[in-house]
């Protein structure tokens, strides 16, 4: 297909598409003639990716393009994948206040969970800052639920990646992934939400 016939499908300006071509986000189409290229489905799929990284998963052009390397490298494992996918995700912190009694805890947790993560993972840094400002505000006392969230957060995980593992092709596998822990934090902030209030009326409500 014609650069424009692709920027139809995809809802993605022909400008746009050269930016991704020149960024090195997306792969120059196979020339036809001096001025024409020819772009398959593939180059559809990877755009639609690169969208979804962009628009959903609110990434820079420079994480996405260590993405889609990482999608591109053939001895990257799945989960080295899909950790350079996620690790875009999680918000990084100045950490000028932390405490090392909040980043001890998170230690404790990974350990007693026993999770094979390393607490400098950018989630166990975004954790620690967590538990820090919550002390800096007076409200350290709420870290005693952390086990309960850390219960909830498994079950939230295994149901992420039985859906994902579904796909099969790796750019849908990345895009699956980034889709889903973007709006499933949304969702799961709903669920939150709706399930605080039910419980609240249930425990304090009239009648």
């Amino acid at each position: 297909m014609r650069i424009g016939e692709l920027s139809r499908r995809t809802g993605v300006p022909v400008p746009t598409i050269k930016y991704y071509v020149r960024e090195g986000l997306l792969s120059a189409g196979e020339l036809t003639s001096p001025n024409q290229a020819s772009y398959s489905d593939a180059h559809e799929r990877r755009l639609r990716l690169i969208r979804a990284l962009l628009e959903v998963g609110g990434l820079s052009v420079a994480s996405i393009r260590d993405v889609l390397g990482a999608v591109d490298d053939p001895d990257r494992s799945v989960h080295k994948v899909l950790g350079a996918a996620t690790d875009g995700l999680v918000p990084r912190y100045a950490n000028g206040d932390e405490s090392p009694a909040a980043r001890e805890k998170v230690r404790e947790l990974i350990a007693r969970r026993g999770w094979r993560v390393d607490s400098a993972h950018p989630a166990a840094e975004a954790l620690t800052e967590a538990l820090a400002a919550l002390e800096r505000v007076g409200h350290g006392a709420f870290a005693e639920v952390l086990d309960d969230y850390a219960s909830a957060a498994e079950t939230v995980a295994r149901a992420d990646l039985a859906h994902v593992g579904r796909h099969i092709g790796l750019d849908d596998l990345v895009e699956g992934v980034v889709v889903g822990t973007v709006i499933g934090d949304a969702m799961l902030m709903a669920l939150r939400r709706l399930a605080q209030t039910d419980g609240s009326s249930r425990a304090y409500g009239e009648g």
